[in-house]
């Protein structure tokens, strides 16, 4: 018995010394994390498809680490705000981005979040700088811990994605300008990449884009679960030289996910990213596969598998890039989704689907009537934008009223116009009093810069918003009641291969960044990693 106890004690102490050996390695730094955001990826389209992918995109991904098969967001946000969120590991109320545009009620028009008139544009006239983003974010909190000898850059086809994807510290953030063609930044950054100069230069999209036309890249006989019809006549779409939307057109199309690849290869082989001794570099990038609304077909099923198939050839070709240069097992790469709009066009009037018009101008006009018959004559209704609709606060204050009164009589009165299912006031939404979801619907809220009232639709109507545009007139998204999934992805050297099948909070994605970095999270994450 004696001996068996010496003998456990030794094996204890063996362990003991063993395990602080482990504890006290100082494993190495990654050389390169990868953050990419793909505006519009759905979960049941990626399962629908991989028959169709190579081994290197999203199947590398899939094979390599761990899978969210659903990460939520609460609710719906658009990709300016979703990046946002996925890079600060917060939610909008938290860190200021509740979308690409707010509204000014007292200039009475829509406004760009990131618009910052003390930042000059390079190649292009507008000005923008991530000071609305209030919180720091993943690459922000990289580059503090390398003591700034690292580097960051973003590329995306959005400047407002771009701009959360590269931060406050960031080295560049760079965007298509949508009017000119060119790769454009702001001067908040101290660089602008000799290459990208270079290419807006020599080779600029707006020279090529009249040579250039999308096409399937695959025989649309093998897209799944296709009608017969659709697999007879492939699409073509392109973009010529006469057209004054050609731009908006590319910037919308899966063409626009090459451009940004190549850009992003540009930088990783002229900039030696990932190969600076001791510390970790950042490139982060943005797809989108959100449907292309410039076709005539309302059901643009082929369009929306070929971006698919396009884009995990594309995330092929960076992944094998970053595997020469760097090597992905000194690499962290995530990947996130931003939900698809919960929208879609009209259906053709022949199928016969209810179908109605939500007017604006007529909205506010009836409320304005009925809020003088209240209050007294007077303009109460400063605007609407994004399904809020915003009051003269200005006019209420003057007069005395109590504004919390005159939001309740008017969501009772909208509350009963056709096309209107439900109408919050601010106040009830900040209480978390609103909804079926109250604090999805409160975190999801800047209250700074969101309208006295935000209503939602029945579906099948559509917003026509002809109060802020008088030359607004149908042919935008029917209101639609889908629920989505936004699959995300993380791979990092050594991690299991591992799938999540229940919702895992988005704000989570940053933590487990950071805590595999072994550095601390962004300062509004307050969500904790994924063990």
């Amino acid at each position: 018995m004696l001996k068996l106890s010496r003998l456990n004690i030794l094996m204890s102490l063996v362990a003991s010394l063993t395990s602080l050996s482990i504890s006290a390695a100082s494993p190495q730094s990654p050389k390169l994390l990868v953050g990419i955001m793909v505006e519009g990826l759905d979960g049941d389209c990626l399962e629908l498809l991989r028959g169709q992918f190579g081994e290197g995109g999203f199947r590398r991904l899939e094979n390599k680490g761990l899978t969210i098969a659903q990460a939520d967001y609460g609710s719906y946000l658009d990709a300016a705000a979703a990046a946002a969120e996925v890079m600060t590991g917060a939610s909008p109320s938290v860190n200021g981005i509740p979308a690409e545009y707010i509204y000014d009620p007292e200039a009475r028009r829509g406004i760009n979040i990131y618009a910052d008139a003390a930042s000059m544009g390079n190649y292009t006239n507008a000005s923008y700088s991530p000071s609305a983003l209030r919180v720091s974010t993943i690459a922000d909190e990289v580059r503090i811990a390398s003591g700034g000898i690292n580097v960051v850059y973003a590329v995306a086809a959005n400047p407002a994605v771009s701009l959360a994807l590269a931060g406050h510290a960031g080295n560049s953030a760079l965007w298509l300008d949508t009017k000119t063609g060119n790769w454009a930044s702001s001067t908040f950054y101290k660089e602008l990449p000799v290459a990208v100069a270079a290419r807006n230069r020599m080779a600029p999209l707006s020279s090529r884009l009249d040579t250039m036309n999308w096409t399937p890249s695959i025989a649309p006989a093998n897209f799944p679960m296709l009608p017969d019809h659709m697999t007879r006549y492939p699409f073509r779409h392109v973009f010529p030289r006469g057209n004054s939307e050609r731009l908006d057109m590319f910037t919308s199309s899966p063409l626009v996910n090459n451009e940004v690849t190549d850009v992003a290869i540009d930088i990783l082989s002229s900039l030696k990213v990932g190969q600076h001794p001791g510390v970790t570099d950042v490139l982060n990038v943005a797809y989108t596969l959100e449907p292309y609304t410039y076709g005539k077909n309302p059901d643009n099923r082929p369009e929306i598998y070929d971006a698919y198939v396009k884009l995990d050839r594309k995330l092929e070709q960076l992944f094998n890039t970053i595997d020469r240069r760097v090597g992905l097992d000194s690499t962290i790469v995530f990947l996130a989704s931003t939900p698809r709009r919960p929208g879609s066009r009209r259906d053709e009037e022949r199928w016969n689907i209810p179908y109605g018009e939500f007017s604006t101008r007529k909205a506010a006009s009836l409320l304005n009537i009925y809020l003088m018959a209240i209050y007294g004559n007077g303009d109460y209704v400063a605007g609407f934008h994004r399904g809020q609709f915003y009051l003269n606060q200005k006019q209420i204050k003057d007069r005395g009223l109590d504004i919390r009164a005159v939001r309740t009589e008017a969501a009772d009165f909208l509350s009963k116009m056709t096309g209107i299912d439900r109408v919050y006031t601010i106040d009830d939404i900040i209480a978390g009093r609103a909804g079926e979801k109250p604090e999805t619907l409160r975190r999801n809220t800047v209250k700074e810069t969101a309208g006295d009232l935000i209503v939602d639709l029945v579906p099948g109507f559509e917003i026509v918003d002809d109060l802020t545009d008088p030359m607004a007139s149908s042919g935008g998204d029917v209101h639609r009641l889908a629920a989505t999934t936004s699959p995300a992805f993380i791979m990092a050297p050594g991690m299991p291969v591992r799938t999540i099948g229940t919702p895992v909070d988005v704000r989570a994605i940053a933590p487990t960044v950071a805590s595999i970095l072994r550095i601390r999270s962004p300062n509004g994450a307050a969500v904790p990693p994924i063990r």
